[in-house]
């Protein structure tokens, strides 16, 4: 994960922003013979932003104008990524419609705010487009029956760093967005990554799903069950994001998986893991032990130790049950939040969860198996 930059933090523009500015330049200069450089656009929350072109080119038949995305200082993917919109006149009657050109994904998978069949171009910055292009149509007293072409070179290599192909969005990048605006190292891209991964796996009938803190976590729970790709969450760091989420949209198994340290943390009732913003208490772990009958000396090497990952590896090898313990009070933990109160559902959430506990080597070293 990159390292978030010291001092006030540069905001940028989505992909849904870029696609908007190139789709009013484009479609301005299909009228005019005259591209806007720089294009300025209305954001939903009222900013006016103005953006450069990089690129324009104009036929008898469409029009084309090009934009080089800045995420400011956020470490986003799409960063310097180039953001085209081609558009066309329509055929009379047919309204707006929109297309997804190269490096742009396709919807594959119901449970996504587009529906399957559809360019991965989500609803706000449709409206945004649908807004920009019925703005200038009515200013030359035309129907505004245009054809939206969204393209992105390198898209369909840049999709496979983000969460599309899990969740069913194939051949390239989605175009995003609900503000218009990047903020820096915001979870909330994160965050909404993993609802949509739990909407799909409703939507598809998936059965068990699971949650993991990493890559190491994540191979050794899809190993255990043979799970599919599709079937995992991006949990990262986000425990309460996720089962904030599932308390109203829930699904039959969960299985959370993960490192010593960040369970932990889930265990302390930390729902946050990242080691910025929550850590492990040793003085806690050290009552743990106390509770589970463990020698004095392992107990008083536990406040003072670096890591959780010591005293771990030392229980480990004398057979000290701590990493069940730690296991029980994180399913614990988890439960408290599915079972905590629903606006959406009369009834005490039913999915089933389970905390796996995985070593630095991969080995599954806590199982609490399946609760409710």
């Amino acid at each position: 994960m990159a390292r978030k930059p010291e001092g006030k933090l540069k905001r940028g523009w989505t992909t849904g922003s870029c696609a908007t500015a190139a789709t009013k330049a484009a479609y301005t200069a299909l009228l005019t013979n005259q591209f806007p450089d720089p294009v300025t656009i209305t954001l939903p929350k009222g900013e006016q932003p103005a953006f450069a072109l990089c690129k324009e080119e104009k036929d008898d038949c469409s029009a084309m104008a090009a934009i080089i995305k800045d995420a400011g200082d956020d470490p986003d993917v799409t960063h310097r990524a180039t953001i085209i919109s081609r558009v066309r006149h329509g055929v009379p009657g047919s309204g707006i419609v929109f297309h997804a050109g190269e490096g742009v994904g396709m919807v594959t998978k119901p449970g996504l705010p587009i529906p399957a069949g559809e360019p991965a171009i989500n609803p706000v910055p449709r409206k945004m487009m649908v807004e920009v292009i019925t703005e200038i149509a009515q200013k030359h007293n035309l129907p505004g029956d245009v054809e939206i072409e969204i393209s992105i070179p390198d898209g369909k290599e840049l999709a496979q760093k983000t969460w599309n192909p899990r969740l069913g969005i194939l051949g390239g990048l989605s175009i995003l967005g609900t503000t218009g605006v990047v903020i820096p190292f915001s979870c909330s891209s994160w965050i909404h990554s993993i609802h949509r991964g739990i909407d799909v796996a409703i939507a598809t009938n998936r059965r068990h799903v699971a949650g993991c803190t990493g890559s190491t976590s994540e191979k050794a729970v899809m190993d255990l069950y043979g799970l599919e790709d599709t079937d995992m969450l991006d949990m990262g760091d986000f425990a309460g994001g996720m089962l904030k989420y599932l308390r109203d949209h829930p699904v039959p198994k969960l299985t959370i998986g993960g490192g010593f340290g960040k369970l932990t943390k889930l265990a302390m009732g930390h729902m946050d893991l990242h080691s910025g913003r929550s850590q492990v208490d040793m003085s806690w772990l050290a009552d743990r032990l106390r509770e589970i009958g463990a020698p004095e000396d392992i107990i008083q090497e536990a406040q003072t130790a670096n890591t959780a990952n010591q005293i771990l590896v030392r229980c480990l090898s004398e057979g000290i049950p701590l990493a069940e313990k730690i296991a029980q009070l994180a399913q614990t933990e988890a439960l408290k939040i599915l079972r905590g109160s629903s606006e959406k559902n009369s009834t005490r959430n039913q999915t089933e969860v389970e905390i796996i506990i995985i070593d630095r080597p991969g080995t599954i070293v806590a199982k609490t198996g399946f609760a409710t």
